[in-house]
């Protein structure tokens, strides 16, 4: 039960983040854009949660796997879940500092 709540905000293993980063995944930082402009991921793109149907097609025609975030884990998820029901292939980061440390090292 305590692995599964975990994976609710941790998001994927770092190793496959960063393979689909290797691969040229791109992150759709989902959070609010006041978050966002407080700090980022360098080269994501800001798509708040609650805009992101509307975004759906320019985000299909990027033709890459996504890598969701946003300050817990738990919009990413909401995201990932909704990107994979439309066809994408998704998978949720978790938080972006989680992610922007694995870019840096």
């Amino acid at each position: 039960m305590i692995n599964f709540i975990k994976s609710l905000f941790s998001g994927k293993g770092n190793e496959e983040i960063e393979l689909q980063l290797t691969a040229g995944a791109v992150i759709i930082d989902v959070r609010s854009e006041g978050e966002y402009s407080g700090g980022h991921i360098k080269g994501s793109k800001n798509i708040p949660l609650n805009k992101l149907a509307d975004k759906l097609e320019s985000i299909k025609k990027l033709n890459k796997s996504v890598i969701c975030v946003c300050a817990s884990g738990m919009r990413s998820s909401q995201a990932t879940n909704f990107l994979k029901r439309s066809g994408l292939q998704a998978i949720n980061g978790g938080s972006w500092r989680s992610v922007n440390n694995l870019i840096k090292s």
